[in-house]
């Protein structure tokens, strides 16, 4: 495979550390990515994923789907200098998706009064 195929990709986390850069072919999808996120992430953070479905993945303000390549997202005029793409990682705990789901099975209910105590 041609050096020129491969894009440097690094990973942003919440706290501003970094993973990576790593470089990858055009042909690699999100999905690898995320995997790559699971298995390198840092040791001793608060927030931990623990599957590739907690994984969010953010370039250029969008959030990427599994199934595209990154050949598809890649910017064609080097986004930073020294080519290396950077994309923010957001982890999403299944057990924060829980919550929203109750909070949806609730609101079916009848509410009498709309005021909120905060």
């Amino acid at each position: 495979m041609p050096v020129e195929d491969l894009v440097d990709i690094k990973f942003r986390l919440y706290d501003g550390s970094d993973i990576g850069p790593f470089p990858y072919s055009a042909t690699s999808t999100v999905d690898m990515l995320k995997q790559r996120i699971v298995s390198d992430w840092p040791k001793g953070k608060t927030i931990i994923p623990k599957a590739v479905n907690e994984v969010k993945l953010i370039s250029s303000g969008k959030i990427l789907e599994n199934d595209k390549t990154v050949g598809q997202f890649q910017v064609p005029f080097g986004e930073v200098a020294g080519g290396v793409i950077i994309m923010h990682v957001v982890i999403q705990p299944a057990l924060a998706k829980t919550k929203t789901e109750k909070k949806i099975d609730e609101s079916p209910r009848k509410i009498e009064c709309s005021c909120s105590i905060l």
